[in-house]
């Protein structure tokens, strides 16, 4: 895997704070839960593709539903993209799904309960 360069870097910055704009503020699809957020953005160095690494908070059921409907918005949030990002092409957009988030906050809840355990037992 070859490393970044820098304008690859500030091009998957810009796309992640645009998406993010538009995940906000744009999409009315129902599916499409109200706590998602683009963790992580990848845009191929020839700008064709991107993988947008998403993360919900909500049971497994919420998180499907939520990749559905962004998948169907495809057309809406590439437009969009394209309207707020001046790149020479807008990259198709391949939504991934990412737990990181929802691993953290459960290992968070797991390292808690051992400590109380741990208090009592004194």
């Amino acid at each position: 895997m070859r490393k970044n360069s820098i304008k690859n870097t500030r091009i998957n910055a810009e796309v992640q704070r645009e998406l993010s704009n538009i995940l906000r503020g744009g999409i009315k699809d129902p599916r499409v839960a109200p706590m998602t957020s683009v963790v992580a953005v990848e845009v191929a160095p020839d700008l064709k593709t991107c993988k947008a690494y998403i993360s919900v908070l909500g049971d497994k059921k919420a998180q499907e539903e939520t990749i559905k409907g962004l998948q169907s918005a495809e057309g809406y949030i590439r437009r969009e993209l394209a309207r707020t990002i001046n790149m020479r092409n807008t990259p198709e957009i391949k939504f991934i799904m990412d737990q990181s988030i929802e691993y953290g906050v459960n290992m968070s809840k797991k390292i808690d309960e051992l400590t109380r355990e741990l208090k009592d037992e004194e």
